[in-house]
Parts: structure tokens; C-alpha cells; sequence
């Protein structure tokens, strides 16, 4: 099973301690939010310059607030610090009350935006240069940032737009909130469809959620609720939710004992995600044991294959 973790803050020291950690217990990737130190982009070039083979990817900066050119030249810059292969841009719109609530941002148009947003950024990566008409952004003759390997794009695609967009021009999508379910009857098919007809590759699908291991599972539940209340709030996590059958994010947190967490894990990857990135949280009073023991179960797995 192909799985990754979040991606730690902090000092530079301690990301790259952190990643040299997940790396040496065979985890496949870390994925970093937009807040991480500020910016993640420059601190993990810098981790992967002291790792090897662990894939560094953002989950996920936001289209709105970096120009696509900006945000391709990023992603070329990161690629040539670290060296080696294994950075992917995982990107999205964000939402309604960050970009125009706190930004001031119009978000009036974030699935023709972001598909404008990706087929631009998209080219660049590829090494194309652009000449872009659109109704949300125009381009005239720029030329792409060479890059010393490829760097994976994946879209943070939760409705059918941004889902034909994530397997049509894209590598594929970076999930929050979608479980089992909701890749089963919603993603899979839809982003699938997208690529074949296309003509690209099968799509990633890097299913994100919530996971503790822990004997009482009403417990993890309740503190799943509390910890991730706020994407129960915002209609684009609402939506995701609902294809899964979810009333909120406690029910789409993948908790239990290790054979049940184990066996969700799988679930995962039976509806067509490809990769797994498990976000580990701590419950009840031995919180540090519920830790270990979801680790120690995601590295057995992850040397599982």
C-alpha cells in the first residue's frame, strides 16, 4: 500500500529529521499543507535535498493567491534545488471564505478558474510555452522554467468539473474528505473516464483522511469531530462527505483497532485510490500511544507494499 503522511513544521532541522524519519520506515510521501512554514515550497526543497526517494508533495497551495506562472516557476525551482526527482504541485481554489472572506478575492467562478489555472500551469510542466485566451486569465507568449525532472500536478477535485479537469490535463487528484465510498461511486469513475478519453495515463488518486488507531471507537469518533469541525462546514467538504455517506467528518475518519483500520486502509485502495495519505491524530489520555500505534500499523503496511 502506497502511503504517505502529513508533512511537519517547524525549524528546517526538524522537517528534515522528520522526513529522513518517514523515509527510513519505508512511507512513500509527505504531503504539506499551505501554511507550512509560511510557504512550504522553498523549506521542502531544502528536505529533499537530505532525502532521497520520499516524494514531497503540497496538499495544497491555492490557485488564487499565486499567479500560474508564479506557481509553475515554483515548482521548477523546487524540483532543481532538491536534485532529484519527487516533488508534485498539488494545487486548489481553496474556498469562498478564505479567498474572498479574507482576501478579498472574487470567488465567484473557482471551478472556470481553476480549470483556466491548471491547463497553464499544466503546459508549463510539460514545456510548452503558453498563449492563453481565457475568460479568467490571459497569457501571451510565455515560455516555461526548464526542469531537471518532471514534477507530478494534481488538483484538489472534489465536484465532476474539477474531476474531468484533474484526469484531462492533470496527474490526478489530492483528496480531503473523500472515503471509500466516495471514491467508489464519485472519483474513480469520473476522473477515469476523464484520462481515457484523453488519451493520459490512468490517474493518481491520493485519498486523504483523518485515521487513529484506538480500542473505543466512539471516542476517536468524538474527537474526530471536534479536531476537524471545520470542513464539516464549507460546502465543498459538505459535498464530498455526502457522496460518501458521511454526516460529517467523524464519520468519513478512519479509526478503530489496528485489524479495523487496517481493513478501511484497504477499503481505500479497493475503490481506486492509489495512494493513501493518512492524517495520524492522537486520542484518548495516552494520546502518544494511540500515535504509536497508528504509525507503527501505517509503516507495517506501507513494507506491506
Amino acid at each position: 500500500m502506497r502511503i504517505g503522511l502529513n508533512g511537519g513544521g517547524g525549524t528546517i532541522e526538524r522537517m528534515i529529521e522528520q522526513a529522513q524519519q518517514a523515509e527510513a520506515e519505508g512511507f512513500r510521501a509527505l504531503w504539506y499543507p499551505s501554511a507550512v512554514a509560511g510557504d512550504p515550497v522553498a523549506a521542502m526543497a531544502a528536505v529533499g535535498r537530505e532525502t532521497t526517494s520520499i516524494e514531497l508533495g503540497t496538499a495544497v497551495l491555492q490557485t488564487y493567491t499565486a499567479h500560474p506562472v508564479l506557481q509553475a516557476n515554483r515548482a521548477a525551482s523546487a524540483a532543481f534545488t532538491m536534485g532529484r526527482p519527487g516533488f508534485t504541485l498539488g494545487i486548489g481554489p481553496s474556498h469562498e471564505p478564505v479567498i474572498h472572506g479574507m482576501y478579498g478575492l472574487s470567488y465567484a467562478t473557482p471551478g472556470r478558474h481553476t480549470e483556466e489555472y491548471v491547463e497553464i500551469v499544466a503546459a508549463l510542466l510539460h514545456g510548452r510555452s503558453v498563449d492563453h485566451a481565457g475568460e479568467e486569465l490571459t497569457l501571451r507568449g510565455v515560455t516555461p522554467q526548464p526542469l531537471p525532472q518532471p514534477v507530478q500536478l494534481l488538483v484538489a477535485a472534489l465536484a465532476p468539473r474539477l474531476l474531468r479537469v484533474a484526469g484531462a490535463v492533470a496527474d490526478g487528484t489530492i483528496l480531503w474528505m473523500g472515503n471509500a465510498r466516495a471514491v467508489e461511486s464519485h472519483v474513480a469513475p469520473r476522473i477515469g473516464k476523464a484520462a481515457a478519453e484523453a488519451g493520459r495515463p490512468s490517474p493518481r488518486i491520493v485519498a486523504g483522511l483523518p485515521v487513529a488507531v484506538h480500542d473505543d471507537v466512539a471516542e476517536a469518533r468524538a474527537v474526530a469531530a471536534r479536531q476537524f469541525a471545520v470542513y464539516g462546514q464549507l460546502p465543498n467538504y459538505q459535498r464530498i462527505l455526502a457522496h460518501g455517506g458521511a454526516a460529517g467528518p467523524a464519520d468519513a475518519a478512519i479509526v478503530g483497532d489496528e485489524a479495523t483500520v487496517a481493513a478501511q486502509l484497504q477499503g481505500l485502495v479497493d475503490a481506486g485510490a492509489t495512494d493513501v495519505w493518512a492524517a495520524i491524530f492522537p486520542v484518548g489520555d495516552d494520546a502518544s500511544g494511540s500515535r504509536r500505534r497508528t504509525r507503527a500499523l501505517l509503516q507495517e503496511l506501507a513494507a506491506a507494499g
